[in-house]
């Protein structure tokens, strides 16, 4: 069963929910509201000995917007 990432429409609440990707969408665990989406998930991976946070903003522990400047 994977993780999906959601967000409230109500309240902004951002959230994980364990699931079949079948199983009808989750009810805000803040507010309990049914206005929720599926938002892109954020993703960790190894490349050559380095961990690397999968974002749009770059690398995990750096600013830079352009991988090939990290070490």
């Amino acid at each position: 069963m994977p993780i999906f990432e959601f967000i409230c429409e109500e309240c902004k609440e951002r959230f994980e929910k364990l699931m079949f990707s079948s199983s009808e969408p989750p009810h805000c665990p803040a507010c309990d509201s049914p206005e929720v989406r599926k938002v892109p998930s954020v993703f960790g991976f190894s490349s050559g000995g380095k961990t690397v946070t999968s974002s749009s903003s770059g690398c995990a522990g750096c600013t830079s917007t352009n991988c090939s400047n990290c070490k």
